[in-house]
């Protein structure tokens, strides 16, 4: 096969997976909703439910399709999203489509920061240890990681909630913008000082992984013989690891940081919330505490896209760092 061959199937053969998937996560979804004790209709009115009549009841359960069958409502639910309708929101009362689109923004942009912060700063605290092999710095190095591997995300958030939210007063302790401001009035600074929290919070947890992954690396690299040939003549610290062990350990380094995705997702849904930060992870959590299955479905959909494309993108990546990989594509 010829390389832009081996390319095109291997992208279509990761489509092909991502639609199984889909229809896969969509289903599972749907039925664990299906076992959930919310009951929609008393998420949908809340507290005057007391004053809701049966009749009232069986209304609203006809106005959202509560009473149709669950195989039957998931079989119009995929019909509709073939046709590019994702449904309406019974908490928000507005499409699917149009809440993901503006959601999705404000935690993009979040989980952007974060996944360059992260990077940027594992990236050097692993190259650091990595260079001072058994040093007071390299125990500092992975003291610190291992602590930061084993702490939850929603602990930390609320950490540093209390750290400079509430005891120094710096930054503000929560939402996306200041609170009773007129959205025309709400400037790009206000939401980038809104975004510090949150995208801090994502992005300590995240140095672990990519530190620890960068120090063993390059501990890897400084071990091969060219490294040895390197240091017979004369290379040592900034210039040998510039010229040497920084162009084996960046790519290996950044396709992981690609890989992490789904944990990336994952914690922004728990930093959103401590924070009351209206992004995607708010949204989510907000979608199965009440019932919500429309929106529900839509931002598994979404949630399942991203992290799949960061994996995808890891993938590709391997393949164009590994020769062995490379050549299958080539063959």
């Amino acid at each position: 096969m010829t390389g832009s061959r081996g390319w095109a199937m291997f992208i279509g053969v990761k489509m092909l997976r991502l639609l199984s998937l889909l229809v896969g996560v969509s289903v599972v979804a749907f039925i664990l909703m299906q076992f959930s004790p919310v009951d929609p209709v008393e998420a949908y009115i809340g507290g005057d439910m007391i004053r809701v009549s049966a009749e009232q009841r069986s209304l609203i359960e006809e106005r959202w399709g509560l009473n149709e069958p669950p195989t039957q409502r998931l079989l119009a639910w995929g019909k509709a999203l073939l046709q590019g309708d994702l449904g309406t929101s019974m908490i928000y009362r507005q499409p699917v489509a149009d809440i993901i689109q503006e959601r999705f923004l404000n935690s993009a942009a979040l989980m952007a920061v974060a996944w360059v912060l992260s990077g940027v700063i594992g990236f050097g605290l692993g190259a650091a240890a990595g260079m001072r092999r058994d040093s007071k710095l390299d125990r500092l190095i992975c003291w610190y990681c291992y602590t930061l591997a084993s702490t939850p995300v929603f602990w930390m958030a609320l950490l540093l909630l209390m750290v400079f939210g509430v005891w120094l007063g710096w930054l503000p302790v929560g939402l996306g913008v200041p609170a009773g401001m007129a959205a025309d009035q709400v400037t790009w600074t206000d939401r980038a000082i809104h975004m510090i929290l949150p995208a801090l919070t994502l992005s300590l947890t995240g140095v672990a992984a990519i530190a620890l992954h960068t120090r063993q690396k390059l501990l890897d690299v400084l071990e091969s013989d060219y490294i040895v040939f390197a240091r017979a003549r004369g290379e040592r610290g900034v210039q040998l690891f510039r010229r040497h062990g920084f162009r084996h350990v960046v790519l290996p380094a950044l396709t992981l940081q690609f890989a992490s995705f789904s944990e990336l997702f994952g914690g922004a849904v728990l930093a959103e919330q401590v924070f009351s930060y209206p992004g995607l992870g708010q949204a989510t959590v907000q979608a199965g505490l009440r019932g919500d299955v429309p929106l529900l479905l839509g931002l598994v959909l979404c949630s399942t896209v991203f992290v799949f494309t960061g994996n995808m993108i890891a993938d590709i990546l391997y393949r164009i760092i590994d020769p062995r990989m490379k050549e299958e594509l080539v063959t």
